[in-house]
């Protein structure tokens, strides 16, 4: 565990084909949680959704198998884990023989031990996602508003504000961009706002989330800044942010955070 400095991203690497547990790299959340004046007890609970695209492994008789991953990280546990560290770790696996209950306890403890939380595993042969439809996060788009905009940069809770009365609704843009803290490199989302309370000021919501475009930070990162900012500005009486990013070397992160507990769907995006 390190600063992401330390971490795999942006440097040489030499692709190992053999399960080394050693190549995940744990990153603390408290500090980027500290920058958000969030210490000890959560304001809010919730998920970190992982999809895996690129597992493969060997049966004890040498056949390769392949198969789609879900993994489902607490938004409590003390850690994330780097995610080009990740894939490494995943691709360890492709000449490694073992039967799949033994891959599926092997990944949940590895991935359980360095999240400090468990981490649950469900491991899906391509043939059992046949018929699968892809499903945009529901609600109402705002991508479409006639807003002019020249702030791309930091995030500005500003932008943010709220009207009279009161509604039950979720908002959703698919004009979400970060970009990688170590490499630089464009993360591409979209992002569902789901809340009751005072009405949010769609304009102002999309300014908001477009302020992100130029801003450094991780996926999991992101979506509790723009929880927080909500939650600060505009006071809802319930929550939830559910950011659905593209995948990078066949991993895509999608984290969920909510003032209630809750479990999401994943729904895979036609950008996913």
């Amino acid at each position: 565990m390190g600063s992401i400095e330390a971490s795999p991203l942006g440097q040489h690497t030499v692709y190992a084909d053999r399960y080394d547990a050693s190549l995940l790299f744990p990153i603390p959340r408290a500090d980027k949680r500290a920058e958000l004046g969030l210490a000890g007890e959560l304001p809010f609970c919730g998920v970190d959704v992982w999809n895996a695209y690129e597992l493969s492994w060997l049966e004890p008789n040498g056949k390769p198998r392949v198969a789609v991953a879900e993994f489902r990280v607490p938004a409590a546990s003390p850690n994330i884990i780097e995610s080009k560290s990740f894939k490494l770790y995943l691709n360890g696996f492709a000449a490694e023989r073992i039967e799949e209950t033994a891959l599926a306890e092997t990944l949940q403890r590895d991935l359980s031990a360095a999240a400090g939380a468990g981490v649950s595993v469900v491991l899906m042969a391509p043939g059992a996602l046949d018929g699968s439809k892809l499903a945009e996060p529901r609600g109402e788009l705002i991508d479409g508003l006639e807003v002019a905009i020249d702030h791309y940069g930091p995030p500005k809770a500003g932008f943010l504000a709220t009207g009279e009365g009161s509604v039950e609704e979720s908002l959703v843009s698919h004009l979400l961009k970060s970009n990688c803290p170590v490499t630089g490199q464009p993360d591409w989302g979209s992002v569902q706002v789901d809340y009751a309370g005072a009405p949010i000021d769609r304009e102002g919501l999309l300014r908001y989330i477009v302020s992100f475009r130029n801003h450094n930070e991780f996926h999991e990162q992101c979506v509790e800044r723009i929880w927080m900012d909500i939650a600060r500005t505009c006071r809802p009486t319930r929550l939830s942010v559910y950011g659905r990013y593209t995948r990078r070397g066949g991993l895509d992160i999608n984290p969920f955070r909510s003032s209630e507990p809750a479990s999401p769907t994943n729904p895979r995006g036609a950008r996913q």
